[in-house]
């Protein structure tokens, strides 16, 4: 069954793979299998090693002298000085709301006085200050890419290069998005009327359904719609959009392994491009029976909150696509370590996108600066209630694809106006 899925990701995920330079190991060649568990393991080691942040763009320090989280109602802004003057800005994501205190009291004192050039070493350093690692997950990781984002802004803003080009080489510099849609406790019917609304304000050319429930397992409760709404979701879409719309699932770890195995085999038969958290997405042994039973491609790392639990499903072949969320994992180098190890082994990333008032863009720099990006990635509109401008990129979505802004840091001016409406947040 494992070769026949290989057959099928080089035919459903065109373009991905496509983008890995040509020295770069094949995925047949790379596969975790060629070699024992324990070289595997070490391979991936060495590829967690490497640096990803370009130091060496800042010849002198960048001392953190000031680290600011900003407020406006359930918005938040966090803003980043150094000593030499330098500014950056970032935007928090919706759920600092509730972990704005881990902010205050366990991540901004630690990033004082550092320099920012040390990035790669700081993020590590976070997560034993004070013991933070006991707060693992979004807990820890949405206040801390916040920060991350803050201090690469300002990079950027010193060295006159994007995000994108802080932590890689620029190779997507346009963005192949897909149309995320929620509903599923919709009825059939309702939901398809507000799939095709979504699909249409943007003229997506790729969409993400939801199928199942939202983990309670096996079966579709009616909360989230009558039994059997997943079994005539998936061919109405394909019949709806046609075959010229590639079509992802996610079930949110509804599924048992058999259920997931059944679910996979329609989606296989409609041509769906990747399965999404077929199970609960700490299920890592089941997540591989899942994997090694289909030909579909496994995604999955919305949820995942550890390197080393990334290394494991890459390592033993759970997952095909790899999906770090910029914002719950802890920012973009420790998403970009993911997506490297996951290059190492022929596979591909695409981000999770989450909220956060400019999520998209944090999404699209990412992406650009990925080598094994896959053909499509989240997005989930254009809306928000930050005022900025953004003088290299219309941020429009043309033709199933968005341009990446090419100015420093986050490429966007936001403000001073709207910034001056925050109020900073006290530990």
């Amino acid at each position: 069954m494992r070769r026949n899925r290989r057959k099928f990701m080089k035919t459903a995920l065109a373009g991905g793979l496509a983008a890995l330079p040509l020295s770069q190991t094949s995925p047949e060649s790379a596969k975790p299998s060629s070699g024992t568990k324990q070289q595997a393991y070490a391979r991936l080691d060495e590829v967690l090693k490497q640096p990803v942040l370009k130091r060496e763009l800042f010849k002198t320090q960048v001392i953190i002298k000031t680290l600011e989280l900003l407020r406006q109602q359930n918005n938040f802004l966090c803003r980043v000085r150094s000593t030499d003057g330098a500014e950056g800005v970032s935007v928090g994501h919706s759920g600092l709301s509730s972990l704005y205190p881990i902010f205050g009291h366990s991540l901004e004192p630690f990033f004082i006085g550092k320099d920012a050039r040390d990035l790669d070493l700081l993020l590590e350093k976070a997560y034993i200050y004070n013991l933070n690692f006991r707060l693992s997950g979004m807990a820890l990781g949405i206040p801390l890419a916040t920060i991350e984002f803050a201090i690469l802004d300002m990079l950027g803003q010193i060295s006159g290069k994007s995000m994108g080009q802080l932590i890689g080489e620029i190779h997507h510099p346009r963005v192949k998005v897909y149309q995320a849609t929620e509903y599923r406790e919709k009825p059939v019917e309702e939901s398809l009327e507000v799939i095709k609304r979504d699909v249409a304000e943007y003229n997506a050319h790729a969409l993400k359904i939801k199928v199942g429930g939202l983990m309670f397992m096996t079966k579709d409760h009616n909360a989230v719609g009558p039994a059997g709404r997943t079994e005539t979701m998936i061919p109405l879409i394909r019949k709806t959009f046609g075959d010229k719309m590639f079509l992802y699932a996610d079930a949110n770890g509804f599924y048992s392994v058999d259920e997931a195995i059944r679910v996979s085999r329609l989606l296989e038969k409609y041509d769906y491009r990747f399965f999404e958290e077929p199970v609960p997405f700490d299920w890592y042994e089941e997540t591989k029976q899942v994997a090694d039973s289909v030909k579909i491609p496994i995604a999955g790392g919305e949820q995942e909150y550890s390197l080393h639990g990334f290394r494991w499903l890459i390592a033993n072949d759970g997952l095909q696509i790899v999906q770090p969320d910029n914002y719950y994992f802890g920012g973009m180098i420790r998403s970009m370590k993911v997506a490297r190890m996951a290059q190492a082994f022929g596979k591909e990333c695409t981000p999770h996108m989450s909220g956060g008032g400019l999520g998209y863009l944090y999404m699209m720099h990412f992406v650009s600066a990925l080598p094994n990006a896959m053909a499509h990635h989240e997005f989930k509109g254009l809306k928000t209630q930050v005022q900025f401008e953004c003088p290299t990129s219309p941020l429009l979505v043309q033709d199933g694809e968005i341009q990446v802004p090419t100015g420093p840091g986050l490429g966007v001016k936001i403000d001073p106006d709207f910034i001056k409406k925050h109020q900073i947040v006290k530990a």
